[in-house]
């Protein structure tokens, strides 16, 4: 679940939520990383050193944009005003304006008087009549005289380095469109209690949430080249805007805090309670989204508040080649093929066993059973020794299907709807491979997705969460883009397996899922995962890795050609996790001391 507490007294329903969602083990130690992280807060983590701000002022930003900061008012509290213009005021880096567009009809005019007496000529206000949020944040865009636009809430607060940053990446990079991580705060941005901190750009995680938020900034002319803020959206317009910039353009991450977000009882960062037309004013977004890109789809709520699934209609009847190594285990294999028969639906497919050295007769009597029993099943052999890359390169050449699936002999089917989730996602325009939430037995998360550069090499995202929780920043429980997933489950198009030439055989047992998808990733395809189709797996929790003799020695030249195949630096550097993140825990918990510059 997300840590965004409203109040202190609040504190005991969030943990028995936790407790509930999580198990009381990982509560407590989320507790004891939450109590360690809130000392931290005290000295201001998520905040440049003075020393930074110092060499930033001496900088020469001549060449920076203007970046104009977006703001619309409404009854703003006046201590709530005087911190957002403070923070502005502040700012490291001159080359900002900012626009205060003023629709409050409560007849103080203390908010005006403070303003005209700032007398800085970067400060532009203007009353206007209350025409909701979108329109009056569209009446502070025409107020600018910045190549670029911020938006502010007047309630928030900036980071003291973030007109610099943004205007140091759009010097170096040239975007259109960047955004940044942020933090959540009461009262004190030098006590701010969780951050956000967010991904590259990751379109199909867009679809669900809003989770690029704050700050976002953007070129003056492509936000009125897409029409402004859309007053139908109110409620979600940043959202909406988002979609229809990220058509235009790819945004650009800035992986630092330069927003402070402010809770409080009316605020969407204390829960979409305080607003709730804003689930119905997000999901028009993302329809009208996938009606302007093509896509064919139903959006709906997700799992969580905030989040949203899109069902994709798939066209036609395509086939998916099911492909399974096996070798004895007839147990497993008998769970496996019992529900792919009986629980399966939605989808044409066939199975294809890809039989490697089994001794046990019964095996070999089971494989007769049931190619009898189904027509679309056989069984192929594979003479050589075990390789789980040839083993399935094998089998594909048996598959006759437009899509295939390499499926681990211990995973068991429990939902019908498994496949269909997955296929509707492959077929997508861009997806090279869809990968699922594959649970053990105890109802613990083994996959949720493969974050490169865990552990020094790769991890499983949230592994050993409960099979319920949201997740970070509802990574979990959201349809995201990752740069792998396990073959343990794993959807590829045909054409993109062939394409890339299939598992390189050189991993024989370990990192070859990770290898193939880090390849297709590479080609320009997009590797996701989805919580909706949730599988299974058998596999135990006790089982390590391989430490001894040969098997070592093999598990060891394999990490060495992962490394050699894609750089220390590139598995360090996943896109879709976030430099601030711990790589030594599969939480997404911070890094413990965090970057300041």
């Amino acid at each position: 679940m997300n840590l965004r507490w409203k109040r202190t007294k609040e504190l005991p329903q969030v943990f028995c939520k936790m407790v509930k969602e999580e198990g009381a083990g990982q509560t407590m130690r989320r507790a004891a990383g939450f109590a360690k992280r809130r000392l931290k807060s005290k000295k201001g983590r998520f905040l440049p050193s003075a020393q930074v701000l110092e060499r930033q002022r001496a900088a020469d930003t001549a060449s920076f944009p203007v970046i104009s900061i977006c703001v619309p008012l409404y009854n703003t509290p006046m201590p709530f005003l005087k911190e957002m213009a403070e923070s502005v005021l502040a700012q490291s880096c001159p080359r900002w304006e900012l626009c205060l567009a003023d629709a409050s009809n409560d007849g103080d005019a203390r908010r005006e008087e403070y303003l005209n007496a700032i007398q800085d000529k970067r400060i532009r206000y203007m009353k206007i009549e209350n025409r909701g949020i979108a329109e009056n944040t569209n009446e502070a865009a025409r107020m600018a005289s910045g190549s670029y636009l911020a938006l502010l809430d007047h309630d928030d607060v900036l980071s003291p380095n973030a007109v610099f940053e943004m205007g140091k990446a759009i010097q170096k990079t040239g975007a259109l469109f960047l955004y940044s991580d942020e933090a959540l705060f009461f009262t004190n941005i030098k006590n701010a209690h969780v951050g956000h901190f967010k991904p590259d750009f990751a379109p199909d995680y867009l679809n669900c949430c809003n989770y690029i938020c704050h700050l976002a900034v953007f070129q003056t002319e492509l936000f009125w080249q897409v029409g402004g803020l859309n007053p139908a959206c109110d409620g979600s317009q940043d959202h909406d805007l988002f979609l229809r910039l990220s058509e235009k353009t790819t945004p650009v991450h800035i992986p630092k805090v330069l927003y402070f977000w402010r809770v409080h009882a009316a605020s969407t960062a204390s829960g979409t309670e305080a607003k709730p037309y804003v689930a119905e004013a997000a999901k028009r977004a993302v329809t009208e989204h996938l009606k302007r890109i093509g896509a064919k789809g139903t959006v709906k709520d997700g799992l969580f508040p905030s989040t949203y699934r899109v069902q994709y209609e798939i066209e036609g009847d395509p086939l998916v080649s099911i492909l399974i190594p096996n070798k004895d285990h007839i147990d497993d294999l008998s769970k496996l093929i019992s529900g792919l028969y009986e629980k399966t639906r939605g989808v044409r497919f066939e199975v294809i066993v890809i039989e490697n050295n089994s001794t046990q007769q019964e095996t070999f009597d089971y494989y007769d059973t049931i190619q009898k029993e189904h027509e679309n099943l056989r069984v192929v052999y594979y003479k050589g020794g075990f390789n789980f890359s040839a083993i399935n390169n094998y089998g594909r050449s048996f598959a006759g299907g437009e899509y295939l699936l390499l499926l681990n002999n211990d995973m068991e089917v429990t939902d019908g709807d498994w496949l269909k989730e997955m296929l509707s996602l492959c077929v997508q325009p861009g997806v090279g491979i869809v990968g699922a939430k594959l649970l053990y037995p105890d109802d613990t998360v083994q996959h949720a997705g493969v974050v490169t550069g865990l552990g020094g090499f790769a991890g499983h995202s949230h592994k050993y969460a409960r099979k319920d929780a949201s997740g970070y920043m509802f990574r979990l429980a959201t349809v995201q883009n990752f740069s792998a997933v396990t073959a343990a489950c794993l959807l590829c198009p045909a054409k993109i397996y062939d394409e890339a030439g299939g598992l390189d055989e050189k991993f024989e047992v370990a990192f070859n899922d990770v290898d193939f998808c880090l390849r297709v990733r590479d080609a320009g395809y997009r590797i996701l995962y989805t919580p909706y189709a949730v599988l299974y797996h058998h596999e135990s929790k006790s089982r390590g890795l391989d430490v001894k003799g040969e098997a070592k020695a093999r598990f060891d030249r394999e990490r060495a050609r992962l490394e050699q195949k894609h750089t220390r630096k590139g598995l360090l550097s996943d896109p879709y996790y976030n430099p601030n993140l711990t790589l030594d825990r599969e939480d997404f918990s911070e890094n413990d001391v965090l970057p300041k510059e």
